[in-house]
């Protein structure tokens, strides 16, 4: 299996190998782990790597169970069945990969839980059919377990069904190489957007919902990179976009001009 054209993902352990390990074995994978820090590439690259077909989905609030397996539609003056994209990756014996399936409503576990333990099947009520999973088929979900609540989590029953893989924002040595290969700066360029990240991410009296990601310090390489100051690029890719707030804006800025006081 060649991975020559796949997305660009640097792995930090063996992440590769479970996700392989999991799909050969017909396994489904939850992976969770913060946003931008690279969950949804790393899906992009193994799908590629292993030659399959990928569906996304990004889940929200009116993501229905019929949203996932399809629906009757009319068309012509006929009424005709429109496979979901859930449906389309059990028949092709591609790879489903459903972003931040939380946010989704909770009738879309009673499709998922015959999928993802030892029957992969997918019962399609509307049609009467009943899709067998092909040993090709992967449902993969992820979530960002720091915006987990009472109301939006995973119940154990679904839990139960996954093997897990936890994803955290990568170590310096490989954040720097993602930095300047994805927003093609110097290194010494991607070296202080990384110094950068340490000290923000160290902040824990600020009211952040979340700290600096990968994706944003990517963001502000790319802005750097079309002639931007790093101050600038910096406040418009990571401190608003972390904050609203006017006073934490500051303190962030702070941060920024330590690194690079001119």
């Amino acid at each position: 299996m060649s991975d020559s054209s796949a997305p660009y993902y640097q792995a930090q352990g063996q992440e590769c190998e479970l996700f392989e390990r999991a799909w050969s074995h017909q396994l489904p994978l939850l992976i969770k782990g913060p946003t931008g820090c690279g969950k949804t590439r790393f899906v992009e690259h193994m799908a590629a790597r292993l030659g399959r077909p990928l569906f996304t989905v990004s889940c929200h609030d009116d993501l229905s169970a019929a949203d996932l397996v399809g629906r009757h539609l009319i068309g012509q003056g006929d009424t005709v069945w429109v496979d979901g994209p859930l449906t389309r990756a059990v028949r092709a014996g591609g790879i489903c990969y459903l972003d931040e399936v939380v946010e989704a409503r909770k009738d879309t576990t009673v499709v998922l839980h015959p999928l993802a333990d030892d029957r992969r099947i997918l019962p399609i009520e509307r049609t009467g059919e009943v899709l067998h999973a092909p040993s090709t088929f992967m449902l993969v979900v992820s979530y960002n377990p720091g915006y987990q609540n009472l109301l939006k989590s995973l119940k154990p029953s679904t839990r139960q069904r996954f093997v897990a893989l936890t994803f955290d924002y990568p170590n310096g040595e490989v954040e720097q190489a993602v930095i300047a290969r994805e927003a093609q700066v110097e290194a010494s360029t991607a070296q202080s957007l990384v110094k950068l990240a340490h000290a923000l991410r160290r902040l824990t009296h600020h009211d952040l919902e979340e700290s600096v990601s990968t994706r944003l310090l990517i963001y502000a390489g790319k802005l750097i990179r079309a002639g931007f100051s790093p101050r600038q690029a910096c406040r418009a890719a990571i401190v608003d976009a972390l904050t609203d707030d006017h006073e934490t804006a500051d303190a962030l800025d702070e941060v920024v001009h330590a690194i690079w006081p001119t």
